[in-house]
């Protein structure tokens, strides 16, 4: 029986998360997720996976590993909350550094810190990472720590914004790098590499020149009203020195970055800072690292993963490009040449040290990540032994496309269930995309299509504008005007979709999460089309919105001071009167970035107004839904509730809710 008939089945498919090659290109390491033996939990495991052999796990353990990396040796350096067991009584569960020798043989705890540590790098025996530290002394900072912890303190005191970051609260501990070097049984010689970092450091992103020598980071200032400018300094490892290496007014420098093999150069993206007339515009950029001059490269790509060649020539990136996320390889010198030919999408970059190769995750809208060679030379793509076979999909995915009302083209994925015909058509379902400035084109574990495709609907998946891809001008059409363009691009390729025998253009529905959400309520007060819409982590009152997200200043840009002209013309609840399709309304109370507050206010409007709804809550879930059980009744409600409304079906309230 199909993986996706059974929500339960379908959520104990292994998933491979990572990819990373290591120094001599003999062996790749991934973290691979998993169910555990509880079934109510996931866990994480490290797999070693031979560019020539068979995979093989790595790492047992029930709190599982993540952010593996490489040491020149080929040693694994990775995260995880394990107990030591060479320490009587272990302290706090918080992710500690421990090392795998390559040789074989047990992991063993190199580092812990009293706030866990996070992201690592390292090169020769140097090893820089990112740790959590409450204000004041370093040293001090685990009895800081036990002294709250005693008292019964959780307050925290904020003198500047922001004060959440999509489902964790920030402070009272800040965001530091360390340097250290990698002993024959510890990290030694460690030290703090920004001491006055503040929040300057908050999600920051960190590469090492290949000589050890110098650390590049982002580094944020937070400026007035609310508004930050991100820079990229580069800090000397020996003396912590730092210099700012890259800012310019009206720009954020940041991920992803890669410093080249030959230590000159450093390529990350350049993000436009937005306006009300200046749409969202990533684009690839390369600079010297000895001035820090530099240029765009690439045109309209917005880069998702960057690697280098190993002859330091050129840059490999993975960017969104007609509903696919290609490799292409774009020189120093010379025009962007697209790598790989196929439909798939591409991240976790690796070139192999001779340069034949890439590697690289591969999946697609209908095929699940796994590693897989692509030969620099032919673009040939070689699918590898993965840990986590990939699930059978239960249907065909085709494209189609539509011209809108401005003359634009709007292309989609559509997923069609076996056995749709002109004689048996399936009902159907529009797929509404987050972002909004993103794409459908890769393998969605939390969004999955092909579980509605096992019950019979066929899938809409397409990108309006505002999505990634497509170049400037795709953006530019949707920005500061999200509803009524978006539906219009909408209306255009649903109109082709319901044109084809094999779908019944009667039995529809919408379905939407955070943008996509937010175009869910939109299509429910202006227009009558759908049998019943989805809409999940939405967005309702934009007002309201703009100042409890945990990005305000990001919004404020795009629409302006609250309560202003583009407030009052998109803000979805101001259609409220003219809702008469049943809603399913679904959200999580650790949702920062859409806060419980619009699904609050959104499903008392529906109560008040007497429209047919229900309200899926999930008080310990954040902007996704990622434990197991809770997808299972995610998907359970889902269905639930399109048979009622879809397919004519009595109301069944699904066990996993009952």
């Amino acid at each position: 029986m199909s993986a996706f008939n059974d929500i339960r089945d379908y959520v104990s498919i292994p998933r491979v998360l990572s990819l990373r090659l290591s120094p001599d290109g003999s062996r790749l390491v991934s973290v691979v997720q998993s169910l555990n033996p509880d079934g109510k939990s996931f866990g994480t495991a490290l797999w070693a996976i031979p560019v020539d052999g068979e995979p093989y796990r790595l790492t047992r353990s029930a709190k599982g590993e993540s952010a593996a990396v490489f040491t020149a040796a080929g040693d694994v350096l990775f995260t995880s909350s394990r107990p030591d067991p060479t320490v009587k009584e272990p302290g706090e569960e918080v992710p500690a550094l421990w090392l795998l020798p390559r040789a074989g043989g047990e992991a063993r705890q190199v580092a812990t810190r009293a706030g866990g540590i996070g992201a690592v790098r390292t090169v020769g025996d140097v090893v820089v990472f990112a740790a959590d530290v409450l204000d004041g002394e370093e040293s001090a900072d685990a009895d800081k720590r036990k002294a709250r912890k005693d008292a019964g303190i959780s307050a925290i005191l904020h003198e500047g914004y922001p004060v959440r970051y999509w489902d964790h609260d920030l402070g009272p501990g800040r965001t530091r790098l360390f340097a250290a070097r990698l002993g024959d049984d510890r990290l030694e010689d460690v030290r703090d590499l920004t001491p006055d970092a503040g929040d300057a450091l908050r999600e920051a992103g960190f590469e090492l020149t290949p000589d050890g020598a110098t650390l590049i980071s982002t580094w944020t200032t937070y400026l007035a009203k609310g508004e930050s400018r991100t820079d990229l300094v580069a800090i000397d490892v020996a003396t912590g020195e730092r210099r700012v290496l890259l800012t310019e007014d009206g720009y954020d420098f940041g991920g992803p970055l890669a410093v080249s093999p030959d230590g000159a150069r450093i390529a990350c993206a350049r993000d436009r800072v937005t306006g009300l007339d200046v749409s969202a515009r990533s684009e690839l950029w390369i600079a010297d690292l000895a001035t820090g001059q530099g240029r765009a490269y690439a045109g309209d790509l917005f880069p998702a993963n960057v690697e280098w060649a190993p002859d330091s020539s050129a840059v490999y990136v993975a960017a969104d490009h007609q509903g696919r996320r290609p490799i292409f390889r774009v020189p120093l010198d010379g025009e962007t040449v697209r790598l790989t030919q196929d439909d798939a999408a591409y991240l976790g970059l690796s070139p192999s040290p001779d340069g034949r190769f890439v590697y690289a995750l591969r999946s697609a809208v209908n095929l699940a990540p796994a590693p897989a060679r692509i030969d620099v030379a032919t673009g040939e793509i070689t699918d590898l032994p993965t840990p986590a076979p990939r699930p059978e999909i239960p249907g065909t995915l085709t494209e189609i496309s539509a011209t809108t009302d401005d003359g634009a083209t709007v292309r989609g994925w559509l997923a069609l269930p076996e056995g749709a015909s002109a004689d048996n058509p399936a009902p159907f379902l529009l797929f509404i995309h987050g972002g909004p400035v993103a794409s459908w084109n890769d393998w969605q574990w939390r969004w999955q299509s092909w579980i509605m495709a096992q019950h019979g609907y066929a899938v809409l998946m397409p990108d309006p504008c505002l999505s990634t891809g497509y170049g400037q001008e795709m953006i530019d059409r949707g920005w500061g005007n999200w509803g009524p363009r978006t539906q219009a691009d909408l209306d255009a390729i649903v109109d082709v979709a319901l044109a084809r025998d094999d779908i019944d253009s009667e039995r529809v529905a919408a379905l939407g999460g955070s943008f996509g959400g937010y175009m869910a309520n939109w299509l429910a007060g202006h227009t009558d089309r759908y049998k019943a819409i989805v809409t999940h982590a939405s967005l309702w009152n934009l007002d309201q919105f703009a100042g409890t997200t945990d990005a305000s200043m990001y919004w404020q840009r795009e629409f302006g001071e609250p309560g202003g002209e583009r407030y009052s013309l998109l803000s979805p609840h101001h259609s409220l009167d003219k809702i008469t399709t049943p809603l399913l309304v679904i959200h999580g109370d650790k949702d920062y970035r859409v806060p419980i507050g619009e699904a609050l206010r959104l499903w008392w409007d529906l109560r008040r107004t007497e429209v047919d709804s229900k309200f899926l809550y999930f008080p310990d879930e954040n902007h996704w839904i990622l434990k197991p059980g809770n997808a299972v009744a995610w998907y359970e409600t889902v269905l639930a509730f399109l048979a009622q409304h879809v397919l004519g079906q009595d109301w069944k309230r699904p066990d996993s809710v009952a």
